[in-house]
């Protein structure tokens, strides 16, 4: 077995930016992101001789990452609920570059999704998981998987024939 930091260098190198453009289709920054896909890295390093089963560690690494971006938004809701100001999200000119207008559009309609819908979606067509994948990841059956997606794409499919 080669050592811990080798494996979690050569996982990092190979899918940190992935993981990262997943974590911010969920949290809808980039520093948010980047802060959540290190602290599911973290966690592997700290874990390490615990975790059971090191050739699965890109799932549990998903894994990591969906629950922390839901951490966030169970944070950002508390911070809602009392108030507390915080700051409003922008689209610096290096985000609308990299995302483009129609990118702009869909991502907003995925943010419009509720919590369930957006992390299916993303783990389906975005890290192109199989149903059985992303209910892995997700913690539920595969008809969950199934039947959030549907209602997801519908929804989606409104929300942008309506902004044309």
């Amino acid at each position: 077995m080669e050592d811990p930091p080798a494996d979690i260098a050569a996982l990092f190198t190979a899918h940190r930016l992935d993981l990262v453009r997943f974590a911010f289709l969920l949290v809808g920054d980039q520093e948010t992101a980047e802060d959540v896909v290190q602290d599911a890295f973290t966690a592997v390093h700290r874990r390490w001789r615990r975790l059971a089963d090191h050739d699965r560690l890109l799932p549990y690494l998903r894994t990591s990452v969906l629950n922390g971006c839901r951490a966030v938004h169970r944070r950002r809701a508390v911070a809602r609920r009392l108030r507390v100001d915080k700051e409003v999200p922008f689209w610096s000119a290096e985000d609308q570059v990299l995302l483009g207008e129609t990118r702009r559009e869909v991502f907003a309609a995925v943010s419009g999704l509720s919590r369930r819908q957006r992390e299916a979606v993303v783990l389906r067509y975005y890290l192109h998981l199989s149903e059985a994948e992303t209910a892995a990841v997700m913690g539920v059956s595969c008809g969950t998987v199934k039947s959030t997606v549907s209602r997801a794409l519908r929804a989606l499919a409104v929300k942008l024939e309506e902004g044309r």
